[in-house]
């Protein structure tokens, strides 16, 4: 598994969004200025994060972004997922982003292959946005 710069924001804002949460709405110039992302880039990523139902948005000079569910029911799997797709180091051995890959043919590197997707995914999946800001 390797994180894109897409999801690496992702991230990066949301734990930004998580450390604020108790303040209400959120400027995206603020987080881009804390956190050191390029702003038009990070708009678009609250943008998909916004779709997906991960933060709520207000327009105007009042407005600005919070995150739409608590810290704590946030994984950092389903926002990398969103972001980047399989958490598999290939698509063969993803359990929802399965793809044929011609790594199939070598049963015991298949199973290495699983046994690391397991891990990564189980560690993701246990880890909330509450857990990196506490």
């Amino acid at each position: 598994m390797k994180l894109s710069t897409k999801s690496e924001y992702a991230c990066l804002a949301l734990i930004d969004l998580a450390e604020h949460y108790a303040k209400g709405l959120i400027k995206s110039e603020d987080i881009a200025r804390r956190k050191k992302l390029p702003k038009k880039f990070l708009d678009q990523i609250l943008f998909t994060l916004k779709n997906s139902g991960y933060v709520k948005s207000k327009r105007g000079s009042a407005g600005g972004y919070r995150l739409a569910k608590t810290p704590s029911q946030i994984t950092i799997a389903e926002i990398l997922r969103l972001m980047d797709g399989a958490l598999a180091p290939v698509y063969s051995v993803s359990t929802y982003f399965y793809e044929k890959t011609p790594i199939e043919q070598n049963k015991k590197m298949l199973k290495i292959l699983k046994e690391i997707r397991d891990y990564v995914a189980e560690k993701l999946e246990k880890t909330t946005l509450a857990d990196i800001v506490s």
